[in-house]
C-alpha cells in the first residue's frame, strides 16, 4: 500500500464526505439550533457511522449485497423511513419557540444522544455502503497489510467528522444564528422538506 494510494483514497472519500446528504444537513441544523459544541458531538457520530460502513465494505459487505440484492433494497426502505421520520419531527416542531441563548447540554440532547443520532443517520443511508463497496474498494489492493486498513478507517473518520465539524461551525456563527432565529419556522421546514426529499430519493433509487 503506497502513499500515493492512501492520498487518492483520502481525496476521493473527502469529496464523498462533502457531498450534500442527510448527515451534512443535520450537522448544519444542529449548528444552527444548538451551537458548535453539540455540532461536534453529532459530527463524531457521523464519522463513526461512516467508519462502520467502511469497515463493513472492507470485510465483504459489498459481496453480500451482490449475492443478496434484496438486503440492499430492505436497507434502503428502512433508511428512507428513518429519514422521513426525522423530517416529520423537524416539520412538526418548526414553530416551537426557542431561546436566544444556548444552554449547557441538557439531558434530552446529551453528548451520547447526539453521537448516536450521527451514527444512526449514517447507518440509515446505505449509499455510503455502495460507495465504500465500489469506488472506494478499487483503490485498495487485495494484499493490503493490516496497518493500511487501520489508516484507511482513520482517513474515513477524519474526513467525515472533520467536514461536519466545519459545517456545524459555519452554521453556529452568531450572524447565521441570528438570521435563523428570525426565520426559524421557515428554515426548519426547509430542512425538514429537504430531508424528506432525500428519504424519498433513497427509497426510489
Amino acid at each position: 500500500m503506497t502513499l500515493a494510494a492512501l492520498t487518492a483514497i483520502y481525496f476521493v472519500h473527502l469529496a464523498a464526505a462533502m457531498s450534500p446528504g442527510p448527515a451534512v444537513l443535520l450537522a448544519a441544523r444542529t449548528g444552527l439550533r444548538d451551537g458548535f459544541q453539540r455540532g461536534i458531538w453529532l459530527a463524531l457520530g457521523i464519522g463513526l457511522g461512516a467508519v462502520i460502513w467502511a469497515a463493513a465494505a472492507l470485510f465483504g459487505l459489498a459481496l453480500v449485497f451482490k449475492i443478496a440484492p434484496a438486503l440492499l433494497t430492505t436497507l434502503k426502505i428502512a433508511g428512507a423511513a428513518y429519514l422521513l421520520w426525522l423530517a416529520y419531527k423537524m416539520w412538526r416542531h418548526a414553530d416551537d419557540p426557542m431561546d436566544d441563548e444556548i444552554p449547557d447540554l441538557p439531558r434530552t440532547r446529551s453528548a451520547p444522544r447526539l453521537i448516536w443520532l450521527g451514527i444512526s443517520t449514517q447507518l440509515a443511508n446505505p449509499k455510503p455502503a455502495v460507495f465504500f463497496g465500489t469506488v472506494f474498494l478499487t483503490f485498495i489492493p487485495p494484499s493490503a497489510p493490516a496497518w493500511a486498513y487501520a489508516a484507511i478507517l482513520g482517513i474515513v473518520m477524519f474526513n467525515d467528522a472533520g467536514w461536519n465539524v466545519i459545517v456545524a461551525r459555519i452554521f453556529s456563527l452568531e450572524k447565521t444564528r441570528a438570521a435563523y432565529l428570525n426565520l426559524k419556522t421557515v428554515i426548519e421546514r426547509c430542512f425538514g422538506g429537504l430531508l424528506a426529499l432525500l428519504g424519498l430519493k433513497l427509497a426510489l433509487s
